[in-house]
């Protein structure tokens, strides 16, 4: 089926030469960065943690939100999913590649990520988290690619790939729950010490995923004649209401227990995304950014006339997924390290090849994404 990749308009190869232009500047620039080292981004002893990892972060939750239409269509049988399911599950697919590709540009050396899997240590969340990812990627390839072939020669999929299909609804939330580990189980650092991390970070992915999804939804519906629906739209956008509701609600109970328990070890990270520390400041308009959108998001959602409105729904959604994309990311790694733990205030920028790096590794994902599609529509088209 790769061959239908292969055919297409000029928008569309006008795209993947785009996306391919974007990844060889990044590509070069990553060499730089293997000659050099990982000086040349703006991360430091006291900031170990910079734009990849917080990409990585963000990107584990959209992988994540697959299950937020696997789930109705094959549990409860809501048939009205049954086109956007494999939308899901290719996003699932493009978003775990991309997360691994940054784990891997964050190691420096290329072979630094196979002491993962050479010198396997249970006891680490890291190997947890490759485990659960590399599981996460295989299902879904394996049920998209069953669920396509069956489409594609007009039979029911086979029975055998049910249980393969029940398996990776709770490996879904593994993967979004193990990362959450790596944060809330380092002890030296106050800002993740929470029990609270895990369900804030599904509340973000079942909030943000979606929300990526019914963009794609939209703007298939826009250059293409593949139409999801508008019923099933708003049945996600509900459950994108739910989430992004618990989300906020779970990032007021953080505050309000770091300031009404006074524990300036809590509340000073909080100060320096908020109002700063001093001259340190470079987060705060981003977080005040994050928070403006995250709160105008919720009230378009809200308000039925607003969520159910199909003009209005695009631009909500991309309201929430700029405002996680802030919190979820630089906001939550960078303030997990300042002040670090000698309570020094080392601030962190990234820097332009760092910049360009990531840029190669989400053109790679949306690359990725783009063949997928192509060949989901083409079949489509065919049946």
């Amino acid at each position: 089926m790769f061959e239908k990749a292969l055919s297409g308009s000029r928008g569309y190869w006008t795209w993947v030469v785009f996306l391919l232009a974007v990844i060889g500047v990044g590509f070069l620039m990553y060499l730089r960065q293997l000659a050099v080292g990982l000086g040349i981004t703006g991360m430091s002893r006291d900031v170990t943690w910079g734009l990849y990892i917080a990409q990585f972060t963000f990107l584990v939750g959209v992988a994540a939100s697959a299950v937020m239409v696997v789930l109705p269509y094959y549990l409860h049988n809501y048939k009205l999913f049954g086109k956007m399911t494999i939308l899901g599950e290719f996003l699932a697919i493009a978003a775990v590649c991309m997360c691994l590709l940054f784990v891997f540009v964050d190691m420096g050396q290329p072979f630094r990520v196979m002491n993962v899997i050479l010198h396997p240590s249970p006891r680490s969340v890291m190997f947890w988290d490759m485990v659960v990812c590399m599981g996460y990627l295989i299902l879904n390839v394996l049920i998209s690619r069953v669920s396509l072939d069956s489409e594609r020669k007009g039979i029911a999929p086979p029975r055998w790939i049910k249980p393969f299909i029940i398996i990776s609804i709770p490996w879904a939330i593994s993967i979004h729950t193990v990362t959450a580990f790596l944060y809330s189980g380092l002890a030296a650092r106050p800002f993740w010490l929470t029990a609270i991390m895990t369900p804030r970070f599904l509340a973000t992915a079942f909030a943000a995923g979606p929300a990526f999804l019914l963009l794609i939804c939209f703007l298939l519906r826009r250059i293409s004649r593949f139409d999801v629906g508008d019923e099933p739209i708003r049945k996600l956008a509900i459950i994108i209401t739910y989430a992004m509701a618990a989300n906020l609600f779970f990032l007021l109970l953080e505050i309000f227990t770091a300031y009404y328990s006074g524990m300036s070890e809590h509340t000073v990270h909080f100060n320096y995304l908020f109002f700063g520390l001093g001259e340190a400041r470079r987060l705060v308009p981003w977080m005040w950014v994050s928070v403006t959108l995250g709160a105008l998001s919720l009230l378009l959602l809200f308000v039925p006339k607003w969520r159910n409105n199909l003009r209005i729904l695009p631009w909500t959604c991309a309201l929430i997924f700029v405002s996680i994309w802030i919190d979820k990311g630089m906001g939550l790694v960078i303030a997990g390290f300042v002040p670090s733990v000698l309570n020094q205030v080392t601030e962190y920028s990234p820097t332009g090849p760092e910049v360009l790096i990531s840029l190669a590794v989400w053109a790679i994902g949306l690359l990725i994404l783009t063949v997928l599609y192509k060949i989901a529509l083409t079949v489509r088209r065919q049946v």
